[in-house]
């Protein structure tokens, strides 16, 4: 018996467009909010933005088994997609309107498998160091008990969004 899972996401241009018209976390706070539509990325992977402040991101994901490698955990993209996320959306948390980022570079540490069984995990981004060109963000991937399962770090470039 196969199973199936169906989800939809919103047209991303119009998110795309608002991005840099106002500062990082303005954005964000309005994605988080539904003001504007969320990444097809997220409906694709079923995550979700929980929190956002200077600096800092949390994504959430309660694991499924469309997320499952062959031999029966979760699929270690899926850890990059979250830590990635989260690390990425710490950094656009602080920048000014006009500004964007895109990453350079992940690194990430698998500690522990996950499964159905473990529950929602969350991956915590928090900004390390941010220059002129470049920012240093890390992320760990938590679970209900705050058992560290990944973490990662990430080097974003940073640049100025031509002007419309």
């Amino acid at each position: 018996m196969g199973r199936t899972r169906t989800y939809e996401w919103e047209d991303p241009a119009l998110t795309a467009a608002a991005a840099g018209q106002g500062s990082g976390l303005d954005f964000l706070r309005d994605l988080q909010a539904g003001k504007l539509p969320g990444a097809p990325v997220g409906a694709t992977v079923g995550f979700t933005l929980d929190e956002v402040e200077k600096g800092r991101a949390v994504f959430s994901l309660v694991p499924g088994e469309q997320h499952y490698n062959p031999i029966g955990s979760v699929h270690g993209g899926i850890y990059a997609t979250l830590l990635d996320s989260a690390a990425g959306c710490a950094v656009q948390s602080t920048l000014p309107p006009g500004t964007a980022y895109t990453s350079l570079d992940l690194t990430v540490k698998f500690l522990r498998r996950i499964t159905v069984d473990t529950g929602t995990v969350r991956a915590i981004g928090t900004v390390i160091s941010s220059g002129r060109q470049t920012a240093l963000a890390q992320a760990q991937l938590m679970d209900a008990t705050d058992r560290v399962l990944a973490h990662a770090t990430s080097t974003c470039m940073l640049f100025p969004l031509p002007s419309a």
